[in-house]
This record gives structure tokens, C-alpha cells and sequence, in this order.
């Protein structure tokens, strides 16, 4: 299924309750919004999750849905909860309260890319930034709502792996510690988004191809692992952020020429993760 807003890649057969999504990889840049900003075609990707996309779109091989968003980051951020609005760059929107990724300029509406770079000269009105979410955010969270509903009614449990990707010098910090630099970070919220058995399942997926993993830390889950991490009703959030340094250059924004043999090492850990959701129909249709 394919909308503007989003696209789903679905399988021939569902046959686990996992389901695998791209929010940050979308790459469509309307004209319209390339002419209000400052910056090239090129500095406008910066903050984007680039190729994410690419790397898990073996999943419907391995019975689970894709969903990914088509918007790119700078244009709309689907992980941001929609009222997460700036009054830096909307006008008529009054500040309430403090929200440091909205004070750090990265809202719904991001007035910011990477690197604190400024997207706009100026303001835009808020109902340019309500169109964007009407026409784009809840289109996105609409398919995804309906796919880990899909999933629940199917097993009786959803698991959402939402897909990132980090900038390498992001773990420096990590690096300079002494300790192993992670290749992966999974976010479950510190236990509050996922259960603490499914995340050391996946976990150990990621080991067993290879990669080093760290739990929460820079990254613990922003909006999508947040809003749609329950648990306790059975549907489990869990954010994967991934060294882009792994598959692409970072500077040029393009796959290295290591990006085909990392595919097919994440077509593995999609594959064992694909598996998890498995047991777990079988446990429910036993009861």
C-alpha cells in the first residue's frame, strides 16, 4: 500500500506479530518547502535516516510488515506527538512550559536539522504546520496504528521496531570511556516500552550478527516508542538506532560500498527477530 505520507511493504503471509518501521527515512522534498528553507539539497538531508528504509526491506520475506514514512524528517517529524509545536517557528503558537526537544528546535515541525543548522529565515504560519500534520503525521500514525492492531488481533501480542540510524560520533563519548563502541543502541524507555525478555531477545539477535548493543544510552525512544510501548496490554515498542557509519558515507549521503554485505547481515537479525513473534502466537492459541 502506498500513500504520500507513507508506504507499506506487506508479506505474503503474516506470520508473527512483529512489525518493522522506517519513520525518518522518507525522502520526498517538495518544491514548495525547498523553496522557504535556507539550505541546499543536499544540507537538508542531514538530519534524515537515510537508507533505513533499504536496510529492512527484506522484512515482508520474513512474514512481518514495513511501514515507512515518505515525508522526510526536516518536513514533518512523525516522531514528535503532534502537539509538539514551536512558537520559534509557528506563529501564533505560545510557549507552554518547557519541552527541551521543542526548545532544541526539533518539534513536529523541526525548525532545525542537523547540527543545529536553521532550516527557514523566518517564521511559517501555523496552518501551513497544521496541513503538514493533517496531511502527512496522522496518515503515518494511522498506518501504523492499524498495522500493530492488525498484529494484536492476529497473536494476542505486537512488537513495533522502530529503525533509526545514529551519526557515528554519537557514541564518542561511549569510545572515550574505554568500553566498546555500540553499533547499535535499542531503546525501550528504561523497561517501561517493552518487556525486558522480548528486548534481550532482540538484543541477541543483533549479537549473533555481530554488532555490539547498548540499551537507552544516548537513546532511549522519543514519541513512537513512548505513545505506543504498552506492555501490560501486550504491545511492546522498542527504537533501534544504528551506526550509519556501518553502511554509508555519512558525509555524501550514499551508501559505501559496504552497504550490500551490511544489508544482508541486517537480513539476518531481521530474520531472527521475525522469529521472536513466532512462539509467541503459539503460546496464545494455547491458551
Amino acid at each position: 500500500m502506498s500513500h504520500q505520507a507513507y508506504q507499506i511493504f506487506q508479506p505474503e503471509e503474516r506470520d508473527t506479530c512483529v512489525v518493522f518501521a522506517s519513520p525518518h527515512s522518507g525522502r520526498i522534498y517538495p518544491s514548495s518547502f525547498m523553496s522557504q528553507s535556507l539550505l541546499d539539497k543536499h544540507a537538508i538531508r542531514s538530519s534524515e535516516d537515510a537508507f533505513v528504509d533499504d536496510l529492512f526491506r527484506a522484512a515482508p520475506r520474513y512474514g512481518a510488515p514495513l511501514v515507512t514514512a515518505g515525508m522526510p524528517r526536516a518536513f514533518v517529524d512523525v516522531n514528535r506527538s503532534e502537539d509538539e509545536l514551536d512558537p520559534a517557528l509557528i506563529q501564533g503558537v505560545r510557549r507552554s512550559g518547557h519541552n527541551p526537544r521543542v526548545a532544541s528546535g526539533l518539534g513536529v515541525v523541526p525548525r532545525v536539522v542537523a547540527n543545529g543548522k536553521a532550516i527557514y529565515s523566518g517564521k511559517i504560519t501555523r496552518a501551513e504546520a497544521q496541513r503538514r500534520i493533517d496531511e502527512f503525521w496522522r496518515p503515518y500514525h494511522g498506518a501504523l496504528r492499524s498495522e500493530l492492531t492488525r498484529s494484536k488481533d492476529m497473536f494476542g501480542q505486537a512488537i513495533l521496531l522502530d529503525c533509526h540510524s545514529m551519526p557515528h560520533e554519537a557514541m564518542d563519548s561511549v569510545a572515550q570511556s574505554g568500553a566498546p563502541r555500540p553499533d547499535v543502541v535499542l531503546g525501550d524507555r528504561f523497561g517501561a516500552a517493552a518487556s525486558d525478555m522480548i528486548v534481550s531477545m532482540i538484543e541477541e539477535a543483533f549479537h549473533a550478527a555481530g554488532l555490539t548493543v547498548t540499551r537507552n544510552t544516548p537513546f532511549a525512544g522519543a514519541y513512537v516508542t513512548q505513545h505506543y510501548g504498552r506492555p501490560s496490554s501486550g504491545v511492546h515498542a522498542i527504537q533501534i538506532e544504528i551506526d550509519r557509519s556501518l553502511y554509508m558515507d555519512e558525509r555524501q549521503i550514499r551508501p559505501h560500498l559496504g552497504f550490500d554485505q551490511f544489508q544482508k547481515l541486517i537480513e539476518g537479525v531481521i530474520a531472527d527477530i521475525a522469529r521472536i513473534g513466532r512462539p509467541l502466537q503459539k503460546s496464545v492459541a494455547a491458551e
